[in-house]
């Protein structure tokens, strides 16, 4: 138990409990507002994007200076498979494995650990930390 529980012995769980789904309440309340706000001010900047796209295609420039500021078009280029088994045995045909980014799947690796608990992969970090879950009744 913490200290601050400890010299307060008349602050119960069931009060922090209380004062926590509350606190949860307004911030959801706040977050809700301002999502609702920030949403409109998003839409509103896409238009003007799309304007300032659209004045850089009709006068074929890649950058405009105005006394307000620069704005200047990029690009953007996305890449994905719709067949990641032609794509495996294309990065290994071409021994590109830099093709792909280095992650580890975290459920499907804690469901491997699970079924094989004497197998630990070599190099492999772990970080565990409690958290609390507070719901309400």
């Amino acid at each position: 138990m913490t200290e601050a529980l400890k010299a307060k012995p008349e602050v119960l769980p069931e009060k922090l409990v209380k004062v926590y789904i509350k606190m949860r309440a307004k911030r959801a309340e706040l977050s809700a507002a301002f999502d609702e706000q920030d949403n409109k001010i998003k839409a509103q900047m896409e238009k003007v994007k799309a304007a300032l796209l659209e004045y850089c295609k009709e006068n074929s420039v890649e950058s405009v200076r105005t006394t307000e500021g620069l704005f200047y078009r990029t690009v953007k280029t996305n890449y994905w498979t719709s067949d990641w088994e032609s794509m495996g045995k294309f990065i290994l045909e071409h021994q590109a494995p830099e093709l792909l980014e280095k992650r580890i799947h975290q459920g499907n690796m804690r469901q491997f650990l699970e079924e094989h608990p004497d197998v630990l992969p070599p190099g492999l970090n772990v970080d565990s930390e409690y958290g609390i879950t507070v719901r309400r009744k």
